[in-house]
């Protein structure tokens, strides 16, 4: 079959790749309907971090079930499912606490790669969600969304303990800062600030519900925050980037009191301890639990209460994936959707 295979910092490559196999009876194999390239897949791309060899790309996907092994119980070949991009038993105690991306037995399905034909999942029961039935075209791309991007920024959003009455600011307008500002006027903020430099970014921003844009960054950016909450910041901040400084730019932007949900894949980030003594704000993040926010996600896309779909503003056949990193990486595209 074909997948996407990174072979060193700029060189992608669409090859001939192995047939996935069922080699655990909790495994599952799914034809895939759409795989996408995510701003994590750039690190490596850039080469910010280590390809010391050639490496299967994507984590994200939707698609058909076409094999399961003999201990799955919760999906079945021909239905079309939604699965996280950490596949995780469902059966922990981390799981059942609600962090299935920590679970103990976690396996990250970027080690697998999903920009592909076909794709293997580990610990399906736990990994994959079901559809209530085969799913209309235009519904597949925010589905895609869902496995990823969205509960990223959704859980960004829950971090930052976004809710009714609360100011929200978001750090960063990449896919997951836009679908977390879709996540805070869902999860009923009252005001929205989605910080972008981005015209068309910005654009997509106020449709997915930003109140205000602030086009500053660094200590410009946060003074803006402040001028907008009067001088005292946000409630909730999401951190959408990772660097050393939006890190710093989302703990200076909230409020005492008030929580920053960081959900940017950490590069080389330095925290001051004295900084975040006298800050007292709370931080919560990391990779996001996806699993514990599909079935909620997949039932609002589904009653078409939300559509994270338009995230996607560049479509490519998989043959063509590597125009797709190229475009990200320059910035020509927000998220590129592949069609095995």
């Amino acid at each position: 079959m074909r997948g996407v295979v990174l072979h060193a910092p700029g060189d992608v490559r669409v090859e001939e790749i192995g047939e996935p196999k069922i080699t655990a009876p909790t495994d599952a194999i799914i034809r895939l309907s759409a795989a996408c390239v995510c701003g994590s897949d750039l690190w490596p791309y850039r080469g910010v971090e280590a390809v010391d060899q050639p490496v299967p790309m994507g984590h994200e996907y939707v698609g058909i079930v076409e094999e399961v092994g003999s201990e799955v119980k919760n999906v079945k070949p021909g239905q079309f499912v939604v699965g996280s991009f950490v596949a995780s038993d469902g059966t922990c105690e981390i799981c059942r606490s609600g962090y299935p991306s920590s679970c103990v037995h976690r396996v990250f399905m970027s080690l697998v790669g999903t920009q592909s034909e076909r794709a293997l999942i580990p610990h399906a029961d736990g990994t994959l969600v079901a559809t209530p039935a085969m799913p209309d075209a235009e519904l597949i791309p925010s589905l895609l969304a869902a496995s990823d991007v969205l509960g990223t920024g959704w859980f960004g959003a829950v971090a930052a303990e976004t809710g009714p009455g609360k100011t929200v600011a978001v750090v960063g307008d990449g896919a997951v800062g836009l679908m977390a500002v879709l996540a805070a006027r869902q999860l009923g903020a009252e005001r929205i600030i989605a910080m972008s430099r981005h015209e068309t970014r910005q654009k997509l921003a106020r449709e997915f519900g930003a109140t205000d844009i602030v086009t500053e960054r660094g200590d410009d950016g946060v003074a803006k925050v402040k001028e907008l909450t009067a001088g005292l910041g946000a409630h909730s901040v999401v951190e959408a980037v990772g660097t050393q400084e939006s890190m710093q730019q989302a703990i200076r932007s909230t409020r005492p009191g008030g929580h920053v949900g960081f959900v940017g894949v950490n590069h080389d980030v330095d925290l001051s301890g004295e900084e975040l003594f006298f800050a007292q704000v709370s931080l919560l993040g990391g990779p996001a639990p996806v699993r514990r926010f599909l079935p909620e996600l997949i039932q609002l896309i589904w009653e078409r209460k939300i559509d994270p779909g338009k995230v996607f503003d560049l479509t490519l056949p998989l043959e063509q994936a590597a125009e797709g990193y190229r475009a990200m990486d320059e910035r020509r595209a927000i998220k590129a959707l592949l069609t095995p």
